[in-house]
């Protein structure tokens, strides 16, 4: 792959969540790691989401409610944050489930945690 082109404001590699909650999984997002939704919000109906967009920073996530023909798909995620120990703590206060407690590790201080809706998140600062 030479060229290839996509939209600026995105990178080559996003992950696409199918999620049990989209909207839990937002708010999730939104309060623990700062996530702003990029874009319009496309709805199956009030409750579901057909498609949404959310950025971290410079990295894009997009993401979809689950359906009978699209079942959760949960993933595993790396993500650098500013202090792992405060943002360990706020994503247990939200409803994630401690996978591993902040440890000093060889590239930097680190925690796991599964969040709401089943994916793995790996937060580290340096």
């Amino acid at each position: 792959m030479k060229n290839v082109n996509f939209p600026g404001d995105y990178q080559q590699i996003m992950p696409y969540l199918i999620v049990p909650s989209g909207l839990r999984f937002i708010s999730f997002m939104k309060k623990v790691f700062g996530a702003q939704e990029k874009g319009e919000r496309h709805m199956r109906d009030e409750f579901t989401i057909q498609h949404a967009e959310l950025t971290v920073g410079q990295s894009v996530i997009m993401l979809a409610d689950s359906t009978d023909n699209y079942p959760p798909q949960t993933a595993g995620m790396f993500i650098y944050v500013d202090d792992c120990d405060t943002v360990y703590q706020v994503a247990l206060d939200e409803g994630a489930i401690s996978v591993m407690p902040p440890n000093d590790m060889p590239y930097g201080r680190s925690a796991g945690i599964k969040d709401p809706v089943g994916n793995i998140w790996w937060v580290t600062s340096v």
